[in-house]
């Protein structure tokens, strides 16, 4: 299977190319629609990123924060203020640096249980934002796991073939095991969808995807998102091997 890749030497270059690349979808957004919308990912990977944008001024002042709407592909199910949740990695790295109004901030409710009201609460907020219709991202941000899982739908998930639920509550091989996660339904609507990928662990699963007939439904949840527009995949040395 061929993937859109876009090869940087290390990680500070590739959060660099693709903050550059959101800043410019932001213009035009914001010129068509008057916001632009973007879900967030958690993991090491996109802290680089929300660090780039907070701290450097060309990126910081450039963007419109007003016209800025944050939201979170997947989040663990453990309160706002818990290390491991995306949000507060968020928060710690960008948010809190940034003028955003609070307003435009849209974490999962983890405050909610159980895990599934969390995700139905979550699925209201993006009814009232977006309409009827399944949320169409300006850019959505993902990654890949070692055994091929992105956002969190890893795989043999039940998930991977929801036609109907725009979020749903999982649980998942890792810690923590409770979590929420945006579905294929979503997932498959992004106007332009990123993965970020680094580190010399992550050469194998992306080995195992190019080795794979991209006519077969794919054993890589990270692989089976289509959106139309094709994702492009970012990648540091360590990672293109």
């Amino acid at each position: 299977m061929k993937l859109n890749t876009r090869i940087l030497p290390d990680i500070a270059s590739l959060s660099r190319a693709v903050l550059e690349e959101t800043l410019a979808i932001i213009q035009e957004a914001v010129a068509k629609r008057g916001r632009f919308a973007i879900a967030l990912s958690g993991g090491h990977t996109p802290e680089k990123m929300f660090s780039l944008w907070a701290e450097t001024a060309q990126y910081r002042d450039k963007t419109p924060w007003d016209r800025i709407h944050l939201f979170w592909s997947d989040e663990r199910y453990v309160p706002e203020n818990d290390p491991l949740s995306n949000y507060h990695m968020a928060r710690e790295t960008l948010i809190s640096h940034v003028p955003i109004p609070a307003e435009n901030v849209h974490p999962v409710p983890t405050n909610l249980s159980p895990p599934e009201a969390c995700a139905r609460a979550y699925e209201a907020d993006l009814l009232k934002f977006f309409g009827a219709e399944p949320p169409a991202f300006d850019v959505q941000l993902l990654g890949i796991g070692p055994e091929g899982h992105t956002a969190s739908l890893f795989p043999g998930s039940a998930a991977l073939d929801e036609k109907l639920r725009w979020v749903a509550a999982v649980r998942v091989p890792a810690e923590p095991s409770q979590r929420v996660t945006f579905t294929p339904v979503v997932l498959n609507r992004g106007r332009n969808t990123f993965f970020l990928v680094a580190g010399e662990n992550k050469r194998d699963i992306l080995s195992a995807i190019r080795e794979e007939s991209a006519t077969e439904t794919s054993q890589y949840p990270a692989i089976r998102i289509h959106p139309a527009k094709t994702p492009v995949w970012f990648l540091d040395a360590a990672a293109a091997g």
